[in-house]
């Protein structure tokens, strides 16, 4: 098992664009002013919340050895709806698939996540 667990979700036109740019940043990300991110035990709730409407996505594993720690924060959720309670990891920095460790395709029937995310969510510390 991984001992990354840290994710970012992209759409399918999303990882188009960071994989011919190498440089991994939604709409949202360029709003908020960082890149949103969420940890295994997180990523149930964000990919039902809001990809509900995407057939495809593609979960990006980060590769911590390669982030800058002091630019990863975990803070409360953004916007705070009031629907999600735990802190979520935001990335103050550049994101690019050069810090990525590992990419799958994840298709709809209730995003099956693979076995190694879904491990981490029993230990949900950051390494």
């Amino acid at each position: 098992m991984s001992e990354n667990n840290v994710y970012k979700v992209l759409r399918v036109n999303e990882w188009e664009d960071a994989s011919r740019t190498g440089l991994i940043v939604t709409e949202l990300d360029v709003e908020d002013g960082f890149i949103h991110l969420s940890t295994a035990v997180q990523l149930a709730a964000t990919l039902s919340l809001y990809f509900e409407a995407s057939e495809q996505v593609f979960l990006l594993e980060l590769d911590m050895k390669k982030i800058d720690n002091d630019k990863l924060i975990f803070e409360e959720p953004y916007p705070n709806n009031g629907i999600r309670k735990s802190a979520f990891p935001h990335l103050y920095s550049k994101l690019t698939t050069k810090q990525i460790s590992n990419v799958w395709s994840l298709k709809r029937g209730a995003f099956i996540l693979p076995e190694e995310v879904l491990l981490q969510s029993e230990n949900p510390t950051v390494n």
